[in-house]
């Protein structure tokens, strides 16, 4: 069953403290979805309906679960045994061995939570290595990026309240934008895009966030491949020391014609 990304509620306006009107208005739509892997529950993540079988590719992938679409035999969507809320994704494995031990630090994700638990630049370096990235994109590029990603957030348009994550290849064209209540779950539904489209890794390409990054979201995109992580609003003081120690390009507060570079502004051309 499809449901809807926004929904329609009752609300009334008050104006200088006084009831205006009882309007309708369009918010953003929450459910809990239950990621399955091998028929076993591995996570309960809040997240914006739509796109469910990207959200769990991508969740695994960001996991060290699979690499690859050649790791998945099959991703279905259950019916949940919940009444009224919630939805149920379950992945079959190629192999059908599963290191359950990757996975023991998500038992829920809330909207607001990518990695709930134990978290160190160490471990992470354990599963996704740091890269070598040998190329460059101009700053106009860059800066041209938020009004392109702008133009593809049409939930956001309705509701103001969903996250976004965009990939763009090196000549600035948009390959997938995915939008999500978490920014975290909004990532992993585009990484998951590009795993099912066989497009990993993403060593030529540019992540860009909506709002604020902070080191899951940098994790992610290790996890992917990307080497280049832009966001519209701040990056959080660990993501500026993930982003050094495995040489990603860090860019925080870009809109306006500005930028920050916290990290790698080797990769960026000045000329």
């Amino acid at each position: 069953m499809n449901l809807p990304a926004s929904l329609s509620v009752p609300v009334t306006r008050l104006f200088r403290g006084q009831p205006d009107e009882l309007l309708q208005d369009e918010v953003a739509a929450e459910e809990p979805l239950e990621l399955r892997v091998e028929g076993k529950s591995v996570a309960v993540v809040m997240r914006t309906p739509g796109h469910d079988e990207e959200l769990a590719a991508g969740f695994l992938l960001t996991e060290g679960v699979i690499t690859g679409p050649q790791d998945v035999f099959e991703i279905s969507i259950c019916p949940s045994r919940s009444e009224g809320y919630g939805g149920v994704v379950d992945v079959l494995l190629a192999k059908g061995e599963v290191d359950w031990s990757r996975l023991t630090r998500h038992v829920f994700a809330s909207s607001s939570c990518g990695v709930c638990g134990k978290a160190t630049i160490e471990s992470v370096f354990q599963s996704f290595a740091p890269r070598a990235w040998d190329w460059t994109v101009p700053r106009e590029l860059v800066w041209s990026l938020p009004d392109k990603l702008r133009a593809a957030q049409l939930t956001f348009e309705k509701t103001g309240g969903l996250h976004a994550s965009a990939i763009f290849d090196l000549e600035g064209q948009l390959v997938v934008a995915r939008e999500d209540v978490g920014r975290h779950s909004a990532l992993d539904k585009a990484l998951g895009f590009a795993l099912r489209q066989d497009r990993l890794p993403l060593d030529r390409h540019v992540l860009l966030v909506s709002g604020r990054v902070s080191f899951e979201l940098m994790q992610k995109a290790l996890a992917g491949g990307i080497g280049l992580v832009a966001a519209v609003s701040a990056p959080s003081s660990l993501a500026v020391d993930f982003a050094r120690e495995s040489g990603q390009t860090l860019v925080g507060f870009l809109r306006g014609g500005r930028m920050n570079v916290y990290a790698g502004q080797e990769r960026i051309s000045w000329d």
